[in-house]
């Protein structure tokens, strides 16, 4: 009586409670009855013991508990045995520190990959990465150019620039930190995924890399390009006396059609036709026309980027076009200035000796005017989501126009 007792004491298990209470009764002829009782219940009452704890050892954050269970001794039948669940902590093993140290440092890697991918204006990288290969192939005479020469120095023309073009975008975002903010919250620098400190970091390696490349491969049109787009860039973006060009809307619209309409198209062109391919440099008729074509939609993308960064611009004095004159008025200046491009690729097409290019390149750049404009109707100027989400369309189209330009012979 005393052992069952102690058990419903110790656990507080009701079901025990009317067993217990039998075994104040003294009559002889029921004891088989309860001891059968006692052992039926003892059996139930461990497992579900066993049940109840054994969840807890998963629930420890640090410490996982295991359960030694003491068996007492019997002082009148076999069945009145005593239970005591004993918590005995113990730290993880040394190999479940390791994993769980090993998982923290993968997933924090692949949060920085994912910060730094934005860090880098993906878009810009893929827009100007496209241009290369563009004004590479317009060296391209015949089918035995495209060579694993070819190849070679497309690489040294774009891996220099990708390291300048996270030099570009990465000055940019440090300087424009507290604009940000406002602007573009979600950015790795505003929202700080990145530290100052690491941007810093990445930016300096970036132009340290871009300018070595540059140098070893010895192409001077390359590095030309290197070093132009480096000054404009940093005078654009750097808030010292006499830069911070970007404050000014002609001088940031200038930096940005000088770079795409002439930097871009003419240094890659030289360096794969008289680096690479070893030849005079003659710009070919179809060159021209991708240059007057960059000229407007270069200009449109300078005018286009500040629309939806009105309300931080204005905070902070700098005096963009779209400040100046409001959302719509320039929005419209930039669709016209789209739709003008693809009139010159148009009309660089029907100028083609080939029928099929005619066609080809013909249809397709009128199809990319018609997509622009039709989605520009649509367009919210009152959403920033709306603004984003063309923005990105004209990066796209631009993408597409870049494999159809090269055609044109």
């Amino acid at each position: 009586m005393d052992s069952v007792h102690a058990i419903s004491s110790a656990y507080n298990a009701s079901s025990f409670t009317t067993g217990g209470s039998l075994w104040h009764s003294k009559r002889s002829t029921k004891n088989i009855y309860y001891t059968s009782c006692c052992d039926s219940k003892a059996s139930q009452y461990k497992r579900k013991t066993q049940i109840e704890y054994n969840p807890l050892m998963f629930k420890q954050s640090r410490l996982k508990n295991h359960y030694k269970w003491i068996e007492g001794e019997s002082t009148n039948e076999e069945c009145n045995k005593k239970y005591v669940g004993k918590a005995i902590s113990r730290p993880y093993s040394d190999s479940e520190t390791e994993d769980s140290n090993s998982n923290n440092f993968f997933v924090s890697i692949k949060k920085f990959m994912v910060a730094f991918y934005w860090f880098c204006y993906p878009y810009t990288v893929i827009g100007r990465t496209l241009s290369t290969v563009s004004a590479s192939l317009f060296a391209v005479e015949k089918l035995s150019d495209i060579s694993p020469l070819f190849f070679i120095g497309l690489l040294q023309a774009l891996v220099p620039h990708i390291f300048m073009d996270i030099y570009i975008n990465g000055v940019n975002q440090l300087f424009d930190l507290e604009i940000d903010k406002i602007n573009k919250p979600y950015l790795p620098l505003a929202s700080g995924q990145i530290s100052f400190t690491t941007g810093v970091i990445i930016v300096a390696s970036s132009l340290t890399l871009s300018f070595g490349l540059a140098w070893i491969i010895g192409s001077w049109p390359l590095i030309w390009s290197i070093v132009s787009c480096f000054l404009l860039w940093t005078a654009y973006s750097i808030n010292v006396p006499l830069l911070r060009w970007k404050s000014h809307p002609l001088l940031a619209a200038m930096t940005i059609f000088a770079t795409w309409t002439f930097i871009f198209p003419i240094t890659f062109f030289a360096h794969m036709q008289s680096f690479v391919l070893k030849r005079a440099t003659m710009f070919p008729k179809s060159m021209i026309f991708a240059v007057v074509f960059m000229g407007f939609y270069s200009l449109g993308i300078a005018l286009f980027k500040d629309i939806p960064d009105i309300d931080g611009d204005k905070t902070f004095g700098i005096q963009s076009f779209s400040a100046r004159f409001g959302q719509k008025r320039v929005f419209w200046i930039c669709v016209s200035l789209f739709e003008m491009a693809f009139g010159v690729a148009v009309v660089a097409a029907l100028t083609s000796s080939s029928p099929l290019i005619k066609i080809v390149t013909g249809l397709g750049h009128g199809v990319l005017g018609w997509i622009l404009w039709y989605q520009a109707k649509s367009v919210d100027l009152s959403s920033k989501a709306s603004i984003g989400s063309f923005y990105m369309l004209v990066w796209k189209l631009l993408y597409v126009a870049y494999f159809l330009l090269p055609l044109i012979r």
